[in-house]
């Protein structure tokens, strides 16, 4: 029966390490986005650097217990990759921002994890310091689980979900489900308890942006241009009318869709009109 529970732990940690592979690789094109454009903009390194320090904790806690060379390998490729996005958004962020993803950095991975280190290796022995190392793991993996979660403020807030991460929430509530079976498994609860909130936080993030995504679809179809039965646009080769821009010439063919009484919108005449009457508002209504 325990080799049954072994060989059943084997199988969803690989596949913990295959989904979780994924969950380091989804913020790509979050990070290709801030390359094109050479801004981080809205964009947090809070997500980043918490789950950079929770991939080192877990390295560390699997050295201490047996039979955890799996939670190795993944959070070693974690380190790797979280590193790379911390560096980048380093080197794309503003001043203030910089400044405080480099203070996190000082306070989480070199005070935080040093500190721990120390205190697990002088103060605790043998099973006591496993299990003190654990409870850390559990705590701050809920902090990994949680925080996309200060997006979900802003996507409340601007009612946008340009900056909410779906893939990394997606492949979060993914790998959550894996790595608690993997936990319970092995009867080990510090792996297990996190991913249960984990699941929980991964399925309100993916809601929300179902919800507010399909809000901006809507206000998009809401903003297109209406049909324009019935409505003749006259164009005349006239010296006296000013060139427009495409822009341009898409406000006015919204102006002329409103125009109910009449047939034919002579957008030459109109021009002459407005021109002649008020030069000023002219140039604002076309914002020339």
């Amino acid at each position: 029966m325990a080799g049954f529970s072994g060989d059943w732990a084997f199988a969803f940690g690989v596949l913990g390490n295959i989904v979780s592979f994924f969950v380091f690789l989804s913020p790509l094109p979050i990070f290709y986005k801030i390359y094109t454009k050479k801004s981080t903009e809205g964009y947090q390194s809070i997500p980043y650097v918490v789950a950079l320090f929770s991939a080192m904790l877990w390295i560390y806690y699997a050295f201490l217990k047996t039979n955890t060379t799996l939670l190795i390998t993944i959070n070693t490729f974690g380190c790797f990759i979280e590193t790379l996005y911390v560096g980048f958004y380093l080197f794309y962020a503003p001043k203030k921002a910089r400044v405080q993803t480099i203070k996190l950095l000082l306070l989480l991975v070199v005070g935080g994890f040093g500190a721990i280190v120390l205190v697990g290796q002088f103060l605790f022995e043998g099973a006591v310091r496993v299990q003190v190392v654990g409870w850390i793991c559990l705590v701050f993996s809920l902090c990994v689980f949680v925080a996309p979660l200060c997006i979900v403020r802003q996507v409340i807030k601007t009612k946008s979900v340009e900056y909410m991460p779906f893939l990394l929430s997606l492949f979060l509530t993914l790998s959550a489900v894996l790595w608690f079976f993997y936990g319970l498994l092995l009867k080990d609860f510090n792996i297990a308890i996190p991913n249960v909130l984990g699941f929980i936080f991964g399925i309100i993030q993916m809601v929300l942006f179902i919800m507010y995504n399909k809000k901006e679809e809507d206000f998009v179809k809401e903003q297109n241009l209406p049909e324009l039965k019935n409505h003749v646009i006259i164009l005349h080769n006239d010296k006296n009318c000013p060139e427009l821009s495409e822009e341009q010439i898409i406000e006015i063919v919204k102006l002329g869709s409103l125009i109910s009484c009449t047939h034919k919108f002579d957008l030459a005449l109109c021009l002459q009109e407005n021109i002649a009457e008020d030069h000023k508002k002219l140039r604002k209504t076309l914002e020339i």
